[in-house]
């Protein structure tokens, strides 16, 4: 097969590249330019995109002996990745950059270049097992990214080659030495990489300016304090909300309305969530299992999966949680599973309060 490995600079796609090289395939790797002005190296694992990050993955192409290729995508990740991210928090939800990206640039805008250029597939680093197009979480719980890839479309996936889903992220990096990769200590990227110095709430201030507004009690409904801008909030936060009236329990934030700019905040038992309501469903494994089905749904990238009923409707999905998740957010993904195998996801769209569900019948949300 003729593939297109896209390498970041990271020891992932590295050792991804080279896997595609070993198992015989014609392999071209490809950088993807995001930023508009790359800065020239990266601050610890903060960030990506910078023009150290594209020096390493040159050097790792010709290490594996391929050719190499920079596609300056910075345009286009502006417009559908920070733009959108600028936008969800203006309207007081709270983004995922990292599926939108592989949504828009990885397997849309890439994988698109990459057809018309007669490339077969796309391979990426990502760990996440892909099994006769039937997308699965990695061996290595702890780097698991099928939360992220779960907005991909069967014919994306179809398109897909993710060569360490079976391979621990330790086993990644003593092979990346053992093969004379220098990124093979390189640390991995964290936080949102358009934000390289971590401060989001000083990012949003200077897309969208000052908007004051209020913080307010939910149990009292008084005003216990003012922000400069709603958008510097997400819920379940609980550091840095600057209350002029600290009570003695930890107060967290319940919900965000942007266009009155009131801040909720509340004892923790409040962010518990029994239900959410999902928008733009997407199937990676076919069409739903039945009108009706119990799952494990994942409703934070790093959360923990719990049992489910889903019930599909004209555009979206009900899901009735087994047990009340705390703290989630309009903007993320809920991603249902069967065991470790992707069924689908959508976007939670609406959240319903644990003691405002009713509760299941016994025995119907078991997957």
């Amino acid at each position: 097969m003729r593939l297109l490995a896209a390498v970041s600079g990271g020891v992932d796609s590295a050792v991804a590249m080279a896997r595609a090289v070993d198992a015989g395939h014609d392999v071209t790797a490809v950088h993807l330019a995001l930023a508009r002005n790359p800065a020239s190296t990266r601050t610890g694992a903060r960030g990506c995109c910078t023009l150290e990050d594209a020096r390493d993955a040159r050097r790792a192409a010709d290490v594996v002996g391929v050719p190499f290729y920079v596609w300056d995508l910075a345009e286009r990740f502006h417009t559908d990745v920070v733009e959108d991210f600028v936008a969800e928090y203006a309207a007081g939800r709270t983004p995922n950059p990292c599926l939108r990206c592989n949504e828009k640039i990885k397997f849309a805008a890439v994988l698109d270049r990459a057809h018309a250029l007669g490339f077969d597939a796309v391979v990426t680093g990502h760990h996440a097992r892909l099994e006769d197009g039937v997308l699965r979480r990695s061996v290595d719980p702890a780097k698991d990214q099928s939360y992220v890839l779960a907005v991909l479309t069967r014919d994306q996936l179809a398109r897909a080659i993710f060569p360490l889903g079976a391979s621990t992220k330790a086993e990644v990096r003593a092979e990346a030495a053992a093969r004379g990769l220098a990124v093979a200590d390189k640390p991995d990227s964290h936080d949102v990489c358009f934000v390289a110095d971590g401060d989001t709430r000083g990012f949003l201030r200077r897309a969208l300016g000052e908007r004051p507004g209020r913080l307010v009690d939910a149990e009292t409904g008084a005003q216990v304090g003012r922000h400069d801008g709603a958008y510097g909030f997400t819920v379940g936060q609980r550091r840095g909300l600057g209350l002029d009236r600290p009570s003695g329990d930890p107060r967290y934030v319940l919900s965000i309305e942007p266009v009155a700019g009131t801040v909720t905040v509340g004892p923790g038992a409040l962010l518990d969530v029994g239900a959410v309501t999902g928008s733009r469903p997407v199937w990676a494994a076919g069409p739903p299992p039945a009108e009706s089905f119990g799952c494990l749904a994942q409703l934070r990238a790093h959360g923990r999966a719990v049992p489910a009923l889903v019930t599909v409707g004209a555009g979206e999905v009900e899901v009735r949680l087994d047990e009340p998740v705390r703290g989630v957010a309009t903007g993320q993904a809920v991603v249902f599973y069967d065991d470790d195998t992707v069924l689908g996801s959508a976007t939670i769209a609406a959240t319903v309060p644990a003691a405002r569900r009713e509760p299941a019948e016994a025995g119907t949300t078991s997957p």
